[in-house]
């Protein structure tokens, strides 16, 4: 197993240890899974660039990459329902096209082929990642608050709708890279 796989596998192991912070009360262990989620996404950035420079792409990779990115994103945005942060109808969406690519990539791979992610999948991937890091932001500035001075209910109101806008945007990209990922691949999938 190459280096760029091998991050890969510790994306899926990180998002273990992300969510086990992330529900410890205090501030610390919400500054600490912060810190392991952006830790998990650059190495997302860093497994992808190892393999292009040093020409390490394989068949594992191409399929165990995306993967492990909708672990990672597909539990922060579960737990942001549970914590009543992102709208359960939001997360159903995401994972309902999660499930259908990654169920045509697993049919495809059956096949022999496979199917790799698209730029549209990945720039999709980072604009959740990104709405991720914010809120998971929110979720500390707000620990910070509540230690060392006091929480504003206004500040709330108003982190919570940049949480709704941004989750608008990025529900609406999942929608598109999935369109297009269909679309892209619409000649091998009508030979499946």
């Amino acid at each position: 197993m190459n280096i760029a796989n091998r991050l890969t596998v510790l994306r899926i192991f990180l998002t273990f240890v992300f969510m086990a912070f992330l529900f410890v009360h205090g501030l610390w262990a919400k500054v600490i899974s912060l810190a392991i989620f952006l830790f998990a996404a650059l190495s997302d950035y860093l497994d992808g660039r190892i393999a292009r420079k040093r020409n390490m792409f394989t068949d594992f990779g191409k399929l165990m990459d995306p993967i492990a990115d909708k672990i990672l994103v597909l539990a922060a945005f579960s737990a942001f329902v549970q914590m009543q942060l992102v709208d359960a109808w939001m997360l159903m969406i995401i994972v309902a096209r999660e499930i259908l690519i990654t169920s045509l990539r697993l049919f495809a791979l059956n096949k022999g082929k496979v199917l790799a992610a698209s730029k549209a999948g990945k720039h999709k991937t980072v604009s959740q990642m990104l709405v991720i890091l914010f809120i998971l932001g929110f979720i500390v500035f707000k620990e910070v608050m509540l230690t060392f001075y006091t929480w504003n209910p206004d500040g709330e109101r108003l982190f919570r709708q940049g949480i709704y806008f941004l989750m608008i945007v990025t529900v609406t990209l999942t929608l598109y890279s999935g369109l297009f990922y269909l679309w892209q691949n619409r000649r091998i999938i009508t030979k499946l």
